[in-house]
């Protein structure tokens, strides 16, 4: 039985890794610096909103066998409005995670700096930072393999270490199980958590986790008998990366410091009261979590480019490399030099913003046509979810937006 269950694991925590990426990481760490335990609820309803357009991914490639852009250009039929999405669908992944790259990779390297300290190549002209390099070369390598079924196995090894890494540093903080369940049951917003719960819920829901799951499911499974495995695989997943998230806001919520900004603080932090290993342990997690979306990131936008294009999607496809290779390439570039390309970021900001709701509004429009998905249509509850998930994606479009503009 159990080697039944391993052989039926593989795209949920890709995707569960795609999304636990440093971003979150520090998002969940300030979060429970600012608030303690008050914003576990906000977990609960990121990962719900989560399932119910992921479940529609799965749902897109197990049982229509295409993919979310081999979708839209054959059922948007209106030449504008499909190109429209598609130019959008390109620049926001493609610009969106090679910004996103360089901050998973930075978060990556900050672990292994907390670690084993720092390692740059400093002269007159240049400060090269090396970690970096070395974490953009192994997720290169993993990706230039081609074998589905390694970097399954690779992810699920590093998904499985950053899972006990922040599972047994959150327990280790001794935490109160009263406050816990009042934090996850409460359902109260403290004074300036609003933004806070936004940014929760929006680095839960990642528009290219939708369009690299649809794709992974088929390349795993191939029947439509094989839906409730890969509906049970995400459930595990997405659950097992709430849980993660929870364990980040429980741990930072255990220490007493208004100078944590990220992580790598936090794990300095836990060391004179907890000891070095929740130190280590943190540190750990902090680059798994790195490395692992530093894997998914450019995995995710080889597949949104190709499809675009029309381009093969076989992972050893020459079309195929070279989509993954830019985006590792300049995520390198951003996080070696400390470049910051602040207009590169924004429009990846405001490019994601504009392309959750449309996306999550295609995926409900995908899932009540009944010619191409029979009886597995959406029924009446799977769209006031949907529904409402649009509803919510259009209002963390919207405030997105309006954070970006007051940059200008």
């Amino acid at each position: 039985m159990l080697r039944h269950f391993l052989k039926n694991i593989g795209p949920g925590p890709l995707v569960a890794a795609a999304f636990i990426g440093p971003g979150t990481v520090t998002l969940c760490t300030l979060v429970g610096v600012a608030f303690g335990f008050q914003l576990l609820w906000a977990i609960i309803l990121s990962i719900g909103a989560a399932i119910v357009l992921q479940g529609m991914a799965v749902r897109i490639g197990i049982i229509g066998r295409k993919s979310i852009i081999g979708v839209i250009r054959e059922e948007i039929e209106l030449p504008w409005a499909r190109n429209f999405v598609l130019i959008l669908i390109f620049g926001a992944i493609m610009i969106g995670n090679t910004a996103y790259e360089a901050g998973n990779i930075s978060g990556a390297a900050l672990g292994l700096e907390t670690l084993i300290g720092s390692f740059s190549f400093e002269s007159s002209v240049l400060n090269l930072k090396l970690y970096p390099i070395l974490i953009g070369l192994i997720a290169a390598t993993l990706l230039w393999i081609g074998k589905y079924k390694i970097l399954e196995r690779s992810l699920i090894f590093l998904v499985v270490i950053m899972s006990l890494s922040f599972l047994v540093t959150a327990v280790a903080t001794r935490p109160s199980l009263a406050q816990i369940f009042s934090g996850l049951f409460r359902f109260s917003t403290p004074e300036s958590g609003l933004l806070s719960i936004i940014g929760l819920v929006g680095t839960t829901i990642v528009p290219y986790n939708l369009f690299l799951h649809t794709e992974l499911v088929r390349e795993k499974w191939s029947s439509k008998a094989d839906l409730p495995f890969a509906i049970k695989d995400m459930l595990i997943a997405l659950t097992l990366g709430g849980l993660i998230s929870m364990s980040i806001i429980i741990t930072a919520a255990g220490v007493e410091a208004t100078t944590i900004n990220n992580a790598a603080d936090l794990a300095l932090g836990l060391a004179p009261i907890f000891g070095e290993g929740a130190k280590y342990l943190l540190s750990i997690g902090l680059f798994a979590a790195g490395i692992t979306s530093s894997i998914t990131a450019p995995l995710a936008a080889a597949y949104v480019v190709c499809g675009c294009f029309g381009w093969s999607t076989d992972l050893t496809s020459r079309s195929f490399r070279r989509s993954w290779a830019i985006v590792i390439l300049f995520g390198m570039l951003l996080a070696s030099t400390g470049l910051k390309f602040i207009l590169i970021i924004q429009f990846a900001q405001i490019a994601n913003g504009i392309l959750l709701p449309i996306i999550a509004a295609i995926l409900l429009w995908i899932m009540n046509k009944a010619s191409w998905l029979g009886k597995s249509k959406n029924n009446w509850y799977q769209n006031l979810f949907g529904f409402l998930i649009v509803i919510i994606s259009l209002f963390l479009s919207v405030r997105t937006l309006g954070s970006v503009f007051q940059f200008f």
